[in-house]
């Protein structure tokens, strides 16, 4: 478990709900990754991003899935590409990442409670 933090600390991380309108393959990244641009409503707008999720997922399968991401992270440069939002995952039973998504569809945009 992670160090305790305070509801404030909480309320820093920025997370929200967008979905992907635009996926590729990134053969350039040293892992298997895929590059997603993911539409967060007009507050936030379009951001990019990759992810190495190629065990679930591809390209195709991506393009208007909601997804979950932090936001309000720095810019980070990913070999010749500048993610922009962090989507959220978890780790299945092999060490796969498998997307965090609401169960239904919600607004692009909105905040995680």
């Amino acid at each position: 478990m992670a160090d305790e933090i305070t509801f404030d600390d909480y309320l820093k991380v920025d997370i929200r709900v967008g979905t992907v309108i635009r996926a590729e393959d990134f053969p350039e990244a040293r892992k298997p990754a895929i590059k997603m641009w993911i539409d967060f409503g007009p507050e936030i707008g379009e951001r990019k991003t990759s992810a190495q999720i190629t065990a679930h997922y591809d390209p195709e399968t991506l393009v208007g899935r909601q997804v979950m991401g932090v936001v309000n992270f720095p810019p980070r440069q990913i070999g010749p590409f500048m993610s922009e939002v962090l989507v959220l995952g978890v780790a299945d039973d092999g060490g796969d990442i498998v997307l965090l998504s609401p169960d239904r569809a919600v607004p692009d945009g909105g905040r995680m409670h």
